[in-house]
């Protein structure tokens, strides 16, 4: 028995147990997004926590308003716990990045509350700034905790072949999101589209994050501003998908040319890192440590 809690904990790193969290909380931004979509947000007669007058739901749409604070509640004690375990660990930007992803929790929670209970009472109650409020603290934290899987890895080996690598992912990605959003009209926007949209968008902040960070030992540097300009490209699409403002047909080609750059500027840098040398002269080693 004591073997086999060993083998467990030795099987349960730090990085890993950072990136199940990370995991998790996409899971939940797609939750919520089909959440949000499907109108099940208001199903519970506008109570928090609780619902239809009762700790369980008894319709459909107030189910998966249910299970979204379900999973919503675990995923946050799993932040809190990732952040508790980089105090633990030697790596100033992995704690400030798991901090920072904890301290972020509260106003998540607390404009989670306000779209379902305050509706009619607080002015933008369950509108679409307080929900795109919503999903920009979303995006922060998920990026935060990709951060602090990143910055809790010890990488070994060149640098180039994981930035080929995670813009790949990126690209694919990003066509992924296109493909799914309102852009793309033959696909309908359904609930699940739009949470297949922002997963995919997820995984491409995520690709892009590593790239970003990989870049740095690397002998070419620079493209980070390209990779970085791809994230705010894709980041501004999202927010466009949340219906912040009329889609209309300008806003349409507002939005598509925001996936544009992102899709472009992700491939030129592919490209332009599948040409460069390898990392330093021999192709030395990289280490990408907290510290």
């Amino acid at each position: 028995m004591s073997r086999s809690i060993r083998g467990i904990r030795e099987a349960i790193s730090f990085p890993r147990f950072a990136a199940f969290t990370t995991g998790m909380t996409l899971s939940l931004v797609m939750l919520g997004i089909y959440t949000a979509a499907t109108g099940s947000g208001l199903a519970c007669s506008a109570q928090w926590p609780l619902c239809d007058n009762g700790l369980l739901p008894q319709t459909i749409p107030s189910f998966i308003e249910w299970f979204h604070r379900l999973v919503a509640m675990v995923t946050g004690w799993f932040i809190i716990g990732t952040a508790l375990w980089a105090w633990r660990r030697p790596g100033r930007r992995t704690r400030l990045a798991a901090t920072l992803a904890v301290c972020l929790l509260p106003l998540q929670i607390s404009i989670g509350a306000v779209t379902v209970t305050l509706n009619g009472l607080l002015p933008g109650g369950y509108s679409a700034p307080t929900q795109g409020a919503h999903l920009v603290v979303a995006l922060t934290i998920f990026s935060l905790l990709v951060w602090t899987t990143l910055s809790a890895r010890t990488e070994r080996g060149p640098s180039l072949p994981r930035v080929r690598k995670a813009l790949g992912v990126a690209l694919a990605a990003v066509v992924a999101s296109v493909f799914a959003s309102r852009v793309f009209t033959p696909v309908p926007y359904s609930p699940a589209a739009q949470a297949l949209f922002y997963g995919a968008g997820l995984v491409a902040v995520a690709a892009l994050l590593a790239a970003i960070r990989w870049l740095a030992a690397t002998t070419v540097p620079h493209l980070r501003y390209a990779t970085g300009l791809a994230l705010l490209s894709l980041f501004v699409g999202m927010l466009l998908g949340r219906d912040l403002v009329f889609y209309t047909s300008t806003v349409r080609l507002i939005n598509a040319a925001c996936f544009a750059l992102a899709a472009g500027t992700v491939l030129a840098a592919a490209l332009l890192a599948r040409r460069a040398r390898p990392d330093g002269p021999t192709g030395a080693v990289a280490s990408t440590r907290g510290d």
